[in-house]
Order: structure tokens, then sequence, then C-alpha cells
């Protein structure tokens, strides 16, 4: 199974989309975030990747409230990413109806407490955030460059038990001008049991069945559903 995962990014209780991880480019897509994860649910998806934007900036959990209004009314499997600094962010995040929680900036930080959560919560609970610009770990928002190369970044992190990981392209982010599919293609051969999501320039379903032909786990996806590029009946035939 592949799985189209669209994104739903959060400001201000809004759903928008940055470009490249700029605050200062906003483009804000629908008011009612639970909206938007129904017509979704609608049309097959059955996982959806929630972005706390305001908690990402702030550093703790803010938009949880979103959270737990899509997880209680709809049936999706929502991974909830942003901000999560604590063993506090993971509990509401956990109680607010996360099926998972992606931790990126985290595991380069403070890996001691990443690897606290991996044993605490299990490799099924945590998604490693592993984004990547010029193929070298990008932390904070894609704001630093931590200088890790993202390959041995996560030898590292699959050797302590890590199962799943969303892996962004920065430069590709919102650029509409398609995915890194040697990226992922290179990732997938040299960690097998690794449970791959990329992320990030996916502009038409071409793009999506080029991804789905490596064999990855799937591909978070959203300026080109915002945009029209992809539309709701793509998605819906992609899963007959």
């Amino acid at each position: 199974m592949f799985y189209i995962i669209p994104a739903i990014d959060i400001i201000d209780g809004k759903c928008v989309r940055l470009t490249q991880g700029d605050y200062a480019q906003v483009t804000e897509y629908h008011t009612d975030p639970l909206e938007v994860a129904k017509m979704f649910e609608d049309n097959g998806i059955k996982r959806l990747h929630l972005v706390d934007l305001d908690g990402a900036k702030q550093k703790q959990i803010v938009n949880h409230k979103v959270l737990e209004k899509i997880a209680s009314k709809t049936k999706l499997d929502i991974d909830f990413g942003g901000g999560l600094q604590s063993d506090k962010d993971l509990q509401i995040a956990f109680e607010s109806g996360a099926k998972q929680i992606t931790g990126g900036s985290i595991a380069v930080k403070n890996p001691v407490l990443f690897f606290e959560w991996l044993k605490k919560f299990g490799a099924e609970k945590i998604i490693l955030g592993a984004d990547a610009k010029d193929r070298k770990i990008a932390v904070s928002g894609w704001q630093e460059s931590s200088g890790i190369p993202i390959f041995d970044f996560l030898e590292e992190y699959t050797n302590k038990g890590v199962k799943y990981c969303i892996s962004t392209d920065v430069a590709k982010d919102g650029m509409m001008q398609g995915p890194s599919v040697d990226l992922y293609k290179e990732m997938n051969q040299l960690f097998p049991k690794l449970q791959i999501i990329a992320s990030g320039g996916v502009s038409k379903m071409a793009d999506i069945e080029e991804l789905a032909a490596l064999n990855i786990y799937g591909v978070v996806v959203g300026k080109a559903i915002y945009e029209g590029k992809i539309s709701m009946k793509n998605i819906a035939d992609f899963y007959k």
C-alpha cells in the first residue's frame, strides 16, 4: 500500500502553506481545517499530516484543538508535528487524537529526549523528520543547516529503532518542480526496512506515480492539491 498523505499546515487555526518554510511567504487556503480533512477522507485518503506552524515557531504545541476536532470527527490516521519539544507536548498530542507524532529539530538538538520518546511510545508512534538541504539535515523550520549528512543521520536513527521517516527536500518544498526522486531511491536502497515518506515538490499525479514505483511508504502532498494541480478525483481514482 502506498499512501498519499495530504498536509494541513495550521496558523491561527487556519489551513495555510508556506513556501520553503518561510513564514513571510504564507498563503491561506481555508479557514476550516476540519472541512478540508473531511473532503480528503471522502475521497479515499486514510492518513493526514497535520503541522502546527504556530507551535513550530513557539517551540511548544499550540493548535491541539484543531487536532482534537479532526481526530474526533474523522477516521483519518493523523501524524502531528510542529513544536513538539517536551513530554507534555507529546502527551497533549496523543490525548488530542494523534496516531503518530513527527519529531525533526528535536532529534537533532536533543537526541536523548527523542530516543526516550522512541522507547516510551514505541517505533509505531514516532516518525523521524529528516529534512534535507543539499543532503544535509536542516532544522528549526529549515532556517538552519545542522551540517549532518542525511544518510549518516538516518543510519544512526535506524540503528536505534526508528521505523518511520518523513523527509522533505527543502529546495523542492512549495516550488512545484517535482520531488527528489533520486534522493528517495538512494534512501530506500540504503535503508530497506525504513518506511520512507517523501515530501516536497509534488506538482502532478505523475510525480506521485513515480514515487509509488519506488516502493516507499508514501508521499506528503500540500500545495499541488490546494492549487488544483491534483484533484480529489485524481486521488479517488488512485485508490480504486
